[in-house]
């Protein structure tokens, strides 16, 4: 069953795919600065993130779109997704412009287009998408991208991370993680209702390994703050522990939504450059563990890079952190791929495999 490319789709309808993606195309695995925290405050961020921890018997479920079209794939797997944490909440929308380049580089402007209008169609309340650059100037990349200019046709804000203020920041300790002094955390991100991260598939040449949902968390972090000379990305990037630390920034916020754009990938290099495939998938989950498991197996079937390729999924850094740190599914068990069509589901059987290694 396909799902309309319109952006305004009826509630019942959208009860009817996913009852029918369920039904026809469910893959699942056997059973084989300058303000400081208070502890109060890193204790609630800590609870939060730990609520997105897959018990036993529960399923994370991870909607596969077998598509070469960004804009009805994401329609679709919304659609199919449902996402619940939307309704009336205020939204952060977190996408990845690390550069200005075309998708995989950075977010396809379309694509952000189709997220905010099925944002809106949610009944979402105020929408904020905001970034910080990692290789370039974030204000320019984000005008170069045309998100201001998208933020004014959807009256939706638009804010530029660096230009924050000292007392806009959260400072998390040190203690319990790889960063020496801690790392600090945009606010605006922190008081959203739901947060919405949306990420390209990619490997990542300068220590990541790869940067998926849990890597574009990375621009939610501070370089600096104001009135502080530290640079806290020096310190991530040339740090050994540079994949731990990644994983352990997302333990300050949960996600409502994760979208991530594969239809085309980066299989080496990256972030901003690299040997480009089709790809012709597009992922949405609520744990950022699941979908990035998925996406591993996507960029493995693919042909990648050794570090990516190299040993069981469950032990590459990132997600064995986030896995310690209880931010989503622990094993392969634990992930259902939902599809709705027999080329998402066909894909998604190639893809099962590549998770229980």
């Amino acid at each position: 069953m396909a799902a309309s490319d319109e952006s305004a789709l009826h509630i019942t309808r959208r009860k009817i795919l996913q009852f029918a993606g369920l039904a026809a195309g469910a893959a699942t695995f056997p059973t084989a600065c300058k303000a400081m925290t208070t502890s109060t405050e890193i204790d609630h961020a800590a609870e939060a993130a730990n609520s997105t921890s897959v018990s036993k018997g529960q399923m994370s479920r991870v909607v596969l779109i077998k598509t070469e079209d960004r804009v009805t794939g994401t329609r679709k797997a919304i659609d199919l997704l449902q996402p619940d944490a939307i309704a009336g909440k205020t939204v952060f929308l977190k996408p990845n412009y690390n550069t200005a380049d075309p998708a995989p580089a950075a977010t396809d402007t379309r694509l952000l287009e189709a997220l905010i209008q099925e944002l809106q169609n949610a009944k979402a309340g105020q929408i904020t998408i905001g970034d910080r650059s990692g290789m370039a100037n974030t204000r320019e990349a984000m005008t170069s991208k045309g998100v201001f200019q998208l933020a004014d046709r959807f009256g939706v804000n638009a804010i530029v991370l660096d230009e924050l203020k000292a007392d806009d920041w959260q400072l998390f300790p040190a203690q319990g993680t790889h960063w020496s002094r801690g790392f600090a955390f945009a606010r605006p991100i922190l008081n959203a209702g739901a947060i919405v991260n949306t990420c390209c598939l990619k490997t990542h040449r300068f220590g990541g390994h790869f940067t998926l949902s849990l890597k574009n968390s990375v621009g939610m972090v501070a370089k600096y703050v104001p009135g502080n000379d530290y640079n806290y990305m020096s310190e991530l990037h040339s740090s050994p522990h540079q994949r731990l630390m990644v994983a352990e920034i997302n333990k300050a916020y949960q996600p409502a939504l994760v979208l991530l754009d594969g239809v085309e990938a980066l299989v080496n290099g990256g972030p901003e450059a690299g040997k480009q495939v089709k790809s012709n998938v597009i992922l949405a989950g609520t744990d950022r563990v699941a979908v990035d498991v998925v996406a591993i197996g996507i960029l493995r079937s693919l042909g990648t890079t050794e570090a990516v390729s190299r040993g069981s999924i469950w032990q590459l850094e990132q997600i064995r952190r986030a896995v310690e740190l209880g931010l989503g599914a622990t094993q392969a068990e634990q992930i259902e791929i939902i599809t709705a069509d027999k080329a998402s589901r066909a894909m998604a059987d190639q893809i099962r495999k590549l998770l229980i290694v």
